[in-house]
């Protein structure tokens, strides 16, 4: 049993410790990044860099206001902060089944708020899993033939090990399909 002699001479004998070895050193920076991993598809699932999100929050369907003459993956637009923004269902835009006609749609889907060029846009999911820590340098360039045909033109790279697929937020947002309706 420890008694209080015996941890004074513990701490005393940590007074002469010092942390020379950590200026000698320095640490190499940081190089991954936050990334938001959700569900796409039935099965799959893929990442968004976290620092491109403006906010996430749930919808309620209600709240949609469909606009007329647009491409089945826009699903109209809705009101956030007092900006009507419009929302996109990034699971029929890359190829998967649509989100509302999902059998597992339980609960109110996750809305993820970007913003490019000043321009807020709504992509809409099941939800969100995870913010995950991963080195974006180490991405595997698209090739083709690695992904859905569909998928390809919005996927930034897959991680290594089986990882995920790291969409990008630019390519979403400029998709020529819905923006020459915009």
């Amino acid at each position: 049993m420890l008694n209080s002699l015996d941890f004074g001479q513990t701490v005393n004998s940590l007074d002469g410790l010092t942390l020379d070895f950590l200026s000698e050193a320095p640490l190499p920076p940081e190089t991954r990044q936050r990334l938001l991993r959700f569900p796409l598809g039935v099965e799959d699932s893929a990442l968004l860099p976290l620092e491109q999100i403006t906010e996430i929050f749930r919808l309620n369907v209600a709240e949609i206001l469909p606009v007329p003459e647009m491409p089945s993956q826009v699903l109209g637009i809705c009101n956030w902060r007092g900006e009507m923004i419009w929302l996109i269902d990034l699971n029929y835009l890359v190829g998967c089944p649509p989100l509302f006609r999902q059998q597992s749609l339980l609960v109110p889907p996750t809305v993820m708020v970007v913003q490019v060029q000043g321009q807020s846009v709504g992509l809409v999911v099941q939800q969100v899993n995870d913010i995950e820590l991963h080195d974006l340098q180490q991405l595997q360039p698209v090739a083709p033939g690695l992904f859905p045909a569909k998928l390809l033109p919005f996927v930034l790279g897959a991680l290594r090990g089986d990882n995920g697929t790291v969409l990008d937020v630019i390519a979403i947002t400029q998709y020529p399909l819905w923006q020459r309706h915009s």
